[in-house]
Parts: structure tokens; C-alpha cells; sequence
């Protein structure tokens, strides 16, 4: 049986699965440079896997490969990776595969095409191609990394494989960490450190492909739908949809009773006529950008030069797109050119490069100290972190994802906190969430304003030992999680719960919502009855309005420079103030305020992006009343009360529950707004009890 190894050419990287950056590909072209003949890496050959790296520019891995006898380049449509994308995100990546192979061809190479599970393909060509070496970008999400892990172990036990094959695991690191493990946890902290990006590559030039090799045909976009279809049943196919129609629309439609057309699905003529049209936004709904690498960076120059002004037309069509989709300052950066940074049609690196020689074009060749002198400029600048310069990083005021990328990467190959961390990427922001129990009735916990998944510290593994599969999550804007420069809305959270219901845990829960997050979780068993099984609130934010027929629906929200006012003096104060505001929230018990709580809270809030989630609390809509939302599930909703809640009257509200909310179990509790954390072991007693009597199928009165 073959080990993975790495041959004498190859001494300088120290393990099987190196990580190198693009400063040790240098280092490496250098040392090649020096091997003999008999050890020459051109006496070598390569298979590049594709996943989330779809470009020519700035790709290390490509770099360190151009210089091998021969590189098979490969894409695989793999439904575990397809799966996870949107309609929008499966043409983009058709269009992007497009290019990419054109890129290659115009240097007498190719993009192999294959389809299924990415370990049995590699397998294969490794054996077809002799391949001594396979490039593998590195994942920070979990469910990627576990199936880069099975790569790794079909090539490792492989019996057919007679020679040393050496695995390269690769990145494209934005900062030069050196050590991961010693990230600091606070984000001031590692401000002090001081890192300056690392430079984009050059394209690289791979060597001339063999040409008798089967090179594969592109999918068309409904071939691709069918493929990624023929392993879903039909149930699944159906939560899949679910995802394609927004939360405000079914509530309109709740709410009015007249149901709207759903939109039609996406057709190859539609997309072959924005092919036709040329223009960067490709898909069907035309609201992001989209295409090669070339045609991102030519709608980036149209995007930092919003200000100019131009008689171009693409230009002119990403400044009208630019205003649309400016929902707040500086939110049209990420909602435009997200979604092809995370199929990494260019990389992040290259977009701060391209941002920073553009201010400097500006101002004479330096960088203003007071900061970026178009708020475009910002924008591009500060979605992937800016701190080109002392006197600019005070103005980086977002540093959106290369933070929260390392605390994610962090998190996967460490194993600090209470519980063991996954990542999950959900609209291209990344998430923390954890699972603790193999089997029994799915449990979802969410945790309330301000708080995080290991706020339920002593509930989930308590719960999950009663037989339970018990989920944690880390809404967006939380916590570890990251904090994008979005409009929050109570109808965002809840998408982004019923999209972890369908993707991460793929079967019905039980879901636990404590304050507003209470609220959260009624509006996914309103709109999505299928993906849960009972609601359990606790402490749950929200009204009880009798009789409620009210059709008006919240406009579309704006921020203000009123909330935002509001959020830094709020969170000013709570910074100040968070050990007496906790305390209050733990009556009976305040040394459940611990150091620890504390702590965590106030590293959360130091974290890029918090100020613009707390404007939320500003635009807030909770004019949907609980009993309108829980319509239906009357045998299937446990009240939990904290009667010393400090925050509202909790025995007029539970009067109001049992008078208009018949069937609701109702458990007065000796606790706080957080009687999960302030009575855990009387609150996972009467979870426990209440999941088994739901799924006994017991009506909920014969349980109170």
C-alpha cells in the first residue's frame, strides 16, 4: 500500500498536507530552481483541483504548479458541493467555468470536466495521469473539510497508487498569520499586531496539455439541475424550493391571502441571452456580478469609479445596480460581488490590491490619513479588510470577513471552547454552529439578542444525553459569527434558520427559542410548517393580539443616522454597563453572570460589524402577533416563563397566552429573561420530557 509522502524534491515542505502562501512559493521556486535533474520538479505532474478558487489570478497553488512537466487542472461537479449553491451561484459558476476553461485553452491547456464524488475522480486521474503531486485548496467550512478528508484517505488507502504521492494543501492568506493557534481571540488585539496584506500573484502559465486526454463537455444550466436532482427525493427537492422564495413574500402572502406567481424557473435561452448581451450580470435576476475574472475586475473599475461618472454602458449598468442595491452605506460591495468571491472568481487579495492603487491614483500616489476619499473606495475596501496603512486602519471600521475567516479556521483546527465548532457558509457569511448526539429527534437551540450558541453551555450536551440530536447556532451578527454589513431583519434570521434546518440538519426539529429568538423561530414554523415539529419559547419577545386581521406589512427599512447614533451610544453603555445589565437578567441566580459570560459578550463586541447589527434593535418589526404566527400548532407549543424577567411583565403576558392561545403548555419557572442558563437542569427536564410527549405524539394539555 502506497503511503502519502513527500520525495526528496519536495524536503522543504515539512508534512504530507503542507499549507504554503504565496511567500513560500517563492521560496519554493527558488529551491527548485537549485534540485538536481534526477529530482527536477519538472520531471513531475500535478492534478489541480477546483472548488472555490475559479480564476487564473493570484492562485498559489497554480504558481507553484507552472513549473511541473505536466498540471491536469480539474473542476467535479460533485453533488455534495452543488448542493449548497442557489440557483444564482450554480450559473455563476457555470459562466465562470466557462471562462476559466477558455483562460487555460489560450495557454495550450484545458479544464477537465467530471462528474460524482470528487475522491473517486481524483482517484482515477491521479492514475491515469501519473500524477505526483495533487493541489487541494484548503476549506473553512466543515462539511468541506470533511470531504477534502475523505479525499485525503481514498488517495492514502488506495492499493493502486505504487508511488509517493504528495497532497498540497494550499490558501491564499489576506494577512501572513504565522500561527493560527495563537490568533488572539479579540479582535483589538490583533489590530495591535499590525499585519499589512500580502500581495496578489500574477497570473500563472501552466505547461501545454496532453491533448489526447478526454477533457469533458460544460453542463448546461438544466443539465446541472437535473444531475444535482437525481439523488434528492422528492421531499428534499421540496425544502430545496423553499429556500428560492423569501420570507416577506409568503408573509405578504399570509397576510393578504392572495398568492403571488412564483417566479419562473431559469432556462439555458435566458442565460444564453445575457451571454449575448454581455453583460456582468448574468443571472437571471440580474442583481449580482458574475463571469471570468476579467470581466469582475472590469466591473470593480466600474464600481470604485461610481463618482466619475462614465459614457460607458457596462459601466453605467453597475452604477445603476450600485444604487439599487446600497440598502446601507457601503452594503452594495458585498451584495454585488459576494457571491463570485466565494467561488473565488477573483480573490479577495486582488480586490483590496486593485482598491488601494485606485485611491492612490487619486490622491498623487498617497493615502489620505482621514481616510478613503470615495465611499465606493470604503466599501470595496473595508468587505475584505483594509489596513494598508497606520493612518488608515482607525478608519477600517468593517473589517467584515478576513477576521471572522481566521476565527472560523481557528475554530476548525482547534479544540477551545465548551463545545467542538463547525462552520457553515450561508450567503457567503460564515457561521458557527455545533451538533452534539448521533441519533434521536432533532433539537435546534437559538439563543436570544446579544448571546451566542455556547450561551445554552449546560443545556446541549445535558439535553443530547436523553437521547436527543441537539443543534447550536450562532446567528449572523453574533457571537463568533460573522457580522456583514446587511440590513438586519427579524425576516433575515429566519431565513437563515429555515436555510440550516434544510442544509446542515436536513430533517424537522424541535426548535428552542429564547427572547428574540423566540420570535425568530414562530415566524420558521409559520412559514415553513414541514421543517418543525414543536415550538419551545422561552422568555419569547413578541405580542398576543386577539383577533388580529391586520394586512399592512413593514416597508422596507431603511438605516438612519439616527440609529446608527443610537447603536454606538447603546453599545457604549453596555460595554459600561454589562455586568449589572446581566446580573438583572439572572435574579435568582447572578453568579450565573459569570466572568466567563461576560467576557465572551464583550469580545463579541469589539468585533467589526457589531454597531450595524445593534441599528436592528432601531427597525425591529414585531407587529405580527404570536398567536397569529403559531396558528396550528396548538398541541405542539411549550411556553417556558421566567416570572422575574426584568424586561417585561411576565404574568400579564402569560395571561394573555392561556386566554388566547388555547393548547399552549405553559411552566412558570423561578428565573429571569434566560431561565435556560439561570435553571438548567430543570429546563432540560422539562425539554426532554415535553420532546419525547410530542414525538409520543401526546397532546400538550396531558403533559401540563
Amino acid at each position: 500500500m502506497a503511503l502519502l509522502s513527500f520525495s526528496p524534491s519536495f524536503t522543504l515542505l515539512s508534512s504530507p498536507f503542507h499549507f504554503f502562501s504565496p511567500r513560500s512559493v517563492r521560496r519554493r521556486r527558488s529551491f527548485v530552481c537549485s534540485l538536481s535533474a534526477a529530482t527536477d520538479v519538472r520531471s513531475r505532474s500535478a492534478v489541480l483541483w477546483f472548488k472555490h478558487d475559479l480564476r487564473l489570478d493570484d492562485h498559489p497553488a497554480l504558481s507553484a504548479a507552472e513549473t511541473h512537466r505536466f498540471v491536469l487542472p480539474l473542476y467535479v461537479f460533485d453533488r455534495r458541493i452543488l448542493s449548497r449553491y442557489s440557483d444564482d451561484m450554480l450559473e455563476l459558476l457555470l459562466f465562470a467555468l466557462e471562462d476559466l476553461r477558455n483562460s487555460l485553452k489560450e495557454q495550450g491547456s484545458n479544464l477537465m470536466i467530471r462528474y460524482g464524488c470528487a475522491e473517486n475522480v481524483i482517484k482515477e486521474l491521479v492514475k491515469e495521469v501519473k500524477a505526483t503531486d495533487v493541489f487541494i485548496e484548503e476549506e473553512v467550512e466543515s462539511e468541506m473539510r470533511q470531504l477534502i478528508g475523505v479525499v485525503k484517505k481514498t488517495l492514502q488507502t488506495s492499493s493502486s497508487l505504487d508511488w509517493n504521492l504528495d497532497i498540497v494543501m494550499w490558501r491564499t492568506p489576506f494577512y501572513d498569520v504565522k500561527n493560527l493557534k495563537e490568533l488572539p481571540a479579540s479582535y483589538n488585539d490583533f489590530k495591535k499586531q499590525k499585519l499589512l496584506p500580502t500581495s496578489p500573484l500574477l497570473p500563472a502559465t501552466l505547461p501545454v496539455a496532453e491533448t489526447e486526454l478526454d477533457w469533458g463537455p460544460l453542463p448546461t444550466f438544466s443539465d446541472l439541475k437535473e444531475f444535482i436532482k437525481e439523488k434528492l427525493g422528492k421531499s428534499k427537492e421540496s425544502w430545496n424550493l423553499m429556500k428560492e422564495m423569501p420570507a416577506e413574500v409568503l408573509l405578504k402572502e399570509n397576510l393578504s391571502k392572495s398568492f403571488e406567481t412564483i417566479p419562473k424557473s431559469l432556462n439555458d435561452k435566458s442565460i444564453e441571452q445575457r451571454r449575448l448581451d454581455k453583460s456582468v450580470f448574468v443571472t437571471r435576476k440580474g442583481d449580482i456580478v458574475g463571469g471570468g475574472t476579467n470581466t469582475l475586475l472590469n466591473a470593480l473599475a466600474a464600481y470604485l469609479r461610481y463618482l466619475e461618472g462614465t459614457a460607458r454602458d457596462d459601466w453605467q449598468e453597475v452604477h445603476e445596480r450600485l444604487r439599487n442595491a446600497e440598502s446601507r452605506e457601503g452594503a452594495s460591495f458585498t451584495s454585488l460581488f459576494g457571491p463570485a468571491l466565494c467561488l473565488g472568481i477573483i480573490s479577495r487579495r486582488r480586490v483590496h490590491y486593485e482598491a488601494i492603487k485606485y485611491e492612490k491614483e487619486r490622491n498623487a500616489g498617497f493615502l489620505s490619513p482621514f481616510g478613503y476619499s470615495a465611499a465606493s473606495v470604503a466599501a470595496a475596501a473595508d468587505a475584505v479588510c483594509s489596513m494598508e496603512s497606520k493612518a488608515l486602519i482607525k478608519h477600517c471600521s468593517s473589517f467584515w470577513v478576513q477576521w471572522f475567516w481566521l476565527l472560523a479556521l481557528k475554530s476548525q483546527i482547534s479544540n477551545e471552547g465548551l463545545y467542538s465548532i463547525r462552520i457553515w457558509r450561508w450567503r457567503g457569511h460564515l457561521i458557527q454552529y455545533t451538533v452534539v448526539g448521533l441519533e434521536g429527534p432533532a433539537i435546534l437551540l437559538v439563543h436570544g439578542f446579544g448571546a451566542f450558541l455556547e450561551h445554552y453551555r449546560d443545556n446541549i450536551n445535558a439535553i443530547a444525553e436523553h437521547g436527543n440530536h441537539v443543534w447550536g447556532i450562532t446567528l449572523l451578527g453574533f457571537g463568533k459569527s460573522e457580522k456583514p454589513n446587511v440590513v438586519y431583519t427579524e425576516l433575515l434570521w429566519a431565513e437563515m434558520l429555515r436555510d440550516f434546518i434544510i442544509e446542515v440538519v436536513r430533517e424537522p426539529v424541535h426548535v428552542v427559542g429564547n427572547s428574540i429568538g423566540g420570535y425568530f423561530v414562530s415566524i420558521v414554523a409559520s412559514l415553513w410548517p414541514s421543517l418543525v415539529k414543536s415550538v419551545i419559547l422561552m422568555n419569547t419577545a413578541g405580542n398576543i393580539i386577539p383577533e388580529f386581521s391586520s394586512r399592512r406589512f413593514p416597508s422596507e427599512r431603511e438605516t438612519s443616522a439616527a440609529a446608527r447614533l443610537g447603536a454606538q451610544l447603546l453599545l457604549f453603555y453596555l460595554r459600561l454597563n454589562i455586568r449589572s445589565t446581566l446580573k438583572n437578567f439572572y435574579p435568582t441566580k447572578t453568579n450565573r453572570a459569570d466572568d466567563w459570560l461576560i467576557n465572551e459578550m464583550l469580545r463579541a463586541s469589539y468585533d467589526p460589524g457589531v454597531t450595524v447589527v445593534l441599528e436592528s434593535i432601531f427597525s425591529f418589526d414585531l407587529s405580527i402577533p404570536l398567536n397569529y404566527l403559531l396558528e396550528g400548532y396548538e398541541e405542539k407549543v411549550l411556553i417556558l416563563q421566567g416570572m422575574k424577567d426584568p424586561l417585561l411583565d411576565s404574568k400579564a403576558k402569560l395571561a394573555m397566552l392561556k386566554e388566547h392561545c388555547t393548547g399552549f403548555a405553559i411552566r412558570e419557572l423561578d428565573a429571569g429573561h434566560c431561565p435556560h442558563d439561570e435553571q438548567p437542569q430543570k429546563v432540560n427536564s422539562i425539554v426532554c420530557e415535553w420532546v419525547v410527549a410530542v414525538e409520543s405524539k401526546l397532546p400538550a394539555n396531558s403533559y401540563s
